[in-house]
């Protein structure tokens, strides 16, 4: 069975629940998803982002859930970001073979807009239809 890691937003939990359901629909195990850290932020934050990274490396397919947010439509943060970059990175220098997928190409009011886009053109990840 293929497996899925969706990255994104963890302060929009019943939009994660849909695409848990639509990977799921798909056949794909869902490894890991955005989880929101409710108490001991700074205790609980290093061991819930390297299990995320380790689960990354053992992926198929990155699911970015890009979803509108704060009014911006395609939005992704600095941690949604940095995750994308790593599957990038896995990607063009270990030789991993993980699909990479956007929800929804970003407005330009995201911060790494440029960089997203030339990733686009570039065919390093493609927008999910």
């Amino acid at each position: 069975m293929k497996k899925v890691v969706i990255a994104g937003s963890a302060s929009i939990q019943n939009k994660i629940n849909k695409w848990i359901n639509y990977w799921k629909n798909k056949g794909y195990e869902v490894i890991d998803y955005p989880k929101p850290i409710i108490r001991n932020f700074e205790v609980k934050y290093p061991k819930i982002y390297r299990e995320f990274m380790r689960n990354l490396k053992k992926a198929d397919v990155l699911f970015i859930m890009n979803e509108t947010k704060n009014n911006i439509d395609g939005y992704i943060g600095a941690e949604t970001f940095a995750e994308l970059s790593f599957g990038v990175i896995l990607n063009q220098i270990d030789n991993k073979n993980i699909d990479i997928f956007l929800l929804q190409e970003p407005s330009s009011q995201v911060q790494s807009y440029d960089e997203i886009n030339l990733w686009l053109k570039l065919g390093w990840i493609k927008t999910l239809n």
